[in-house]
């Protein structure tokens, strides 16, 4: 498991994005979450599960993937007992990808690397310590997408492959961490765990972007400055940035059964602490729009920016710490009463301001087990989401605040091989982040927002997991809601109010060997308003659905093969409408082969 963390995300280094091949699962925990983890979504979590040394005789698997883009992937995943009782153990996992894109000119190549050893202290004690490497290096990468309107207020399309990423543009990370967790056992109810993670991430990139209306007569930019004067007609920028991110986080819980009143109950209790810092550097110009020309000419050759030394342009330091406790009582045989709370004191120090906030999260639940497959449940819990979003000031606007209410229905069948869900949510929240559509004095083009209170969203889901018969496996997801502010506007119209989800692989009773399947993703209808110089435009992105396919044979007791395709009906759909046009991946094809040993 990883360590509940936060990560300032202005910029992306890729430090909550480690390569799928380093973990064995990753688990979704839906609703509000704050007591768990301190902050977050009060939608969702996601908890990364990584691989372990299980094994006490050596085993393994190798693949190798070919597919669209030119994209060869290699990876290999071993393990072996360290001593002869098998009670020290080792597990390494490591692979290289290098992929061109649907995007002209765009590649990437990714190193990995993982390592792991998990030992057996006794029979009450145990110890897993690792170190994960990972070198993402992306030539000719976006930064934005592509410049959605044109003066008279029409909307541009273009060629999938379209880029405004010139030849010289390059983003770099490197991401090093340790990682160490130690579970001690009392008794035959009680344990205590002890996670502890340090990582670093290092980034250098050189980019461009452009931000700017296109005249339909000649192609050329207009700025959406330019009608504040001399200077301010720029149509673009260009960014020398690089830094560093630490990030250091603990986490101390136990949990366990107590008895009372004649019953058994569950407690668990614990404390964390982390401390991010990010440090960056950053040197950028503006571009004009006779350095461009026409835009309808633009073809990624465009000349690197004479760079001027770097500036420091951020060294901010977040602490957060929590102390956090949780009871489930069961009250009677079929009714079960869920009480906790976490205290959270969060602090961000910047190069110009301080800002410290304390806030005490509450959790408390009932479930009430209506038969042996069919249980309803009724929640509460409060919400505190650190945000990274700036006003025009360039200060990080306060967390988000507010309650999260949900009522469901689950059920379970077959031990547990088949589950349901189904709820109602209400999420209040102050403090909500609203574009205001014009960029911070100083900053290299970021949006200002500003804070919103008294959002409210609404809605309801349902969600079915797990085997339908011995050869059939189905995932299926629905989830409609609405999200207004206090005065009964949209809230964040970008993102879609329906979806559904499904993916669903079936083996074949006739030749076992074969197995197919496949996913549907649909999402209804988003749209954002902008306020232009030339009048209010509205991006939108009608309701689209990708489909997915797959087929694995397994050749051999030890070799298999799979293929995959995505985006079968080669959909064509925007991924962005809050901005510029950025595409979603056109129709792509894998094939795969793993030999387990």
């Amino acid at each position: 498991m990883v360590s509940p963390t936060y990560f300032e995300s202005r910029w992306n280094l890729g430090d909550a994005l480690s390569d799928m091949a380093l973990f064995e699962r990753v688990e979704v925990v839906r609703g509000a979450t704050g007591l768990m983890t301190g902050t977050g979504n009060p939608s969702a979590a996601i908890n990364m599960v990584r691989k372990h040394a299980t094994s006490r005789e050596f085993k393994g698997d190798v693949s190798a993937e070919y597919g669209s883009w030119n994209k060869e992937r290699y990876v290999a995943d071993l393990q072996s007992p360290l001593t002869e009782d098998g009670k020290i153990r080792a597990r390494i996992v490591g692979g290289y990808q290098n992929n061109d894109s649907w995007l002209d000119r765009y590649n990437s190549e990714k190193a990995f690397f993982s390592g792991i050893v998990d030992a057996d202290l006794g029979d009450l004690t145990m110890l897993s310590a690792g170190y994960e490497y990972q070198r993402i290096d992306v030539n000719s990468p976006t930064w934005g997408g592509l410049p959605r309107w044109n003066t008279d207020g029409s909307s541009n399309s273009y060629d999938r492959a379209r880029s405004t990423a010139p030849d010289w543009a390059y983003n770099d990370k490197e991401i090093n961490k340790v990682f160490m967790t130690l579970k001690q056992r009392f008794a035959d109810t009680w344990q205590a765990t002890l996670n502890a993670t340090h990582s670093e991430v290092e980034f250098d990139s050189k980019m461009m972007y452009v931000d700017a209306y296109v005249n339909k007569a000649d192609g050329m930019l207009v700025g959406p400055y330019s009608n504040y004067g001399p200077g301010f007609d720029y149509v673009g920028g260009t960014g020398w940035n690089s830094g560093k991110r630490k990030v250091d986080a603990l986490d101390l819980f136990a949990d366990g059964s107590y008895e009372l009143f004649g019953r058994q109950h569950n407690l668990m209790f614990g404390g964390s602490y982390s401390k991010q810092n990010n440090r960056y550097f950053s040197s950028w110009a503006n571009i004009f729009p006779d350095e461009i020309g026409s835009f309808y000419n633009f073809n990624g050759n465009f000349p690197q920016t004479d760079w001027s030394p770097q500036s420091l342009a951020q060294d901010d330091t977040t602490h957060m710490k929590s102390l956090y406790a949780a009871t489930r009582v069961t009250l009677a045989d079929p009714l079960h009463l869920i009480l906790g709370a976490r205290y959270t004191n969060w602090r961000v120090d910047t190069l110009t301001y301080s800002m410290e906030k304390n806030h005490t999260t509450p959790y408390a639940g009932l479930v009430f087990d209506i038969n042996d497959n069919w249980s309803t449940y009724a929640s509460y819990t409060s919400i505190f989401q650190p945000q990274n979003d700036r006003d025009s000031s360039g200060k990080y606007l306060t967390p988000i605040t507010g309650n999260n209410y949900e009522l469901g229905l689950k059920s379970d069948w077959m031990n547990s091989r088949l589950t349901t869900t189904l709820a109602i949510f209400r999420i209040e929240q102050d403090n909500v982040a609203q574009s205001t559509g014009t960029p911070i004095p100083g900053s290299n083009g970021e949006t200002a927002y500003k804070a919103v209170d008294g959002t409210v969203s609404k809605g309801v889901e349902f969600e079915l997991n797990g085997a339908i018969t011995d050869n059939w496996q189905l995932t299926f997801g629905a989830t409609r809601y609405i999200a207004e502010d206090n005065e009964g506007n949209a809230v964040n119209p970008n993102l879609p109010r329906t979806t559904v989800k499904m993916f669903t692989s079936y083996r074949l009773p006739v030749m076992p060997e074969l197995t197919v399947g496949g996913g549907v993703n649909w999402q209804n209808r988003v749209y954002t308003d902008t306020v232009t110089p030339y009048g209010t435009f509205r991006a939108e992105q009608g309701s689209y659905a990708l489909v997915d396919l797959f087929t694995r044979y397994q050749v051999t007791k030890n070799f298999s093969l799979q293929g995959n395709v995505n985006n079968l009906f080669d959909k064509t759909y925007d991924t962005n409408v809050e901005g510029s046009i950025v595409y979603g991946a056109p129709r792509n094809f894998s094939i795969t082969g793993t030999y387990q040993f």
